[in-house]
């Protein structure tokens, strides 16, 4: 039996679901601060499991699988995500800047878009936080960038509780302009 979330989407092995009405939209929860270099769009998750678990969705292939796309280790620092979920599932490089089981994992993409990404995991009151860090030198794009990352974790935590994925239509455009209207706090 397939649990649904409130909103539609793909089943956990990429199969179109069956298309239900929305009973809510999911709500925009990124925010916006200064950085000595830009700016960074932060958003946050609470996942009821231990940090090394949620740890091991985030860094081993076949869980990334899941919810991301699966990796493939290409030198010492750099991997190579098929990005499972998105049209064409194309690779995506990114080099490894920081890894420290199982607190902190820091990538930038390394092929046409330079994004540094860093994810941060605090266990707080036998859960996980779980916040996701785009680092970006200006605002520009944040309209795409921020429900992109909405999705994609809300598909890390669906994969985990192995309910039916969210699709991206109830992202964007519905939450392109509370990422456009953002400004660092």
């Amino acid at each position: 039996m397939i649990a649904y979330l409130a909103w539609g989407g793909v089943s956990l092995d990429g199969s179109d679901a069956e298309s239900h009405t929305p009973l809510m939209e999911p709500t925009p929860t990124g925010t916006l601060r200064s950085t000595d270099t830009g700016f960074a769009l932060e958003l946050t998750r609470t996942i009821a499991a231990s940090r090394e678990d949620v740890w091991a969705s985030l860094t081993e292939s076949p869980r990334t699988a899941l919810w991301f796309g699966p990796w493939e280790r290409i030198s010492e620092s750099t991997v190579r995500v098929t990005m499972r979920f998105e049209e064409g599932e194309p690779a995506s490089d990114m080099a490894i800047e920081a890894c420290e089981p199982p607190s902190r994992l820091a990538v930038r993409t390394i092929d046409e878009m330079q994004w540094p990404l860093e994810v941060r995991l605090d266990e707080r009151d036998g859960s996980t936080v779980v916040v996701l860090v785009h680092s970006c030198e200006s605002t520009d794009g944040l309209g795409d960038i921020g429900p992109g990352w909405e999705y994609y974790l809300d598909m890390l935590i669906a994969s985990r509780d192995g309910t039916l994925l969210p699709s991206f239509d109830h992202y964007y455009p519905s939450q392109q302009e509370y990422y456009l209207s953002l400004r660092p706090q």
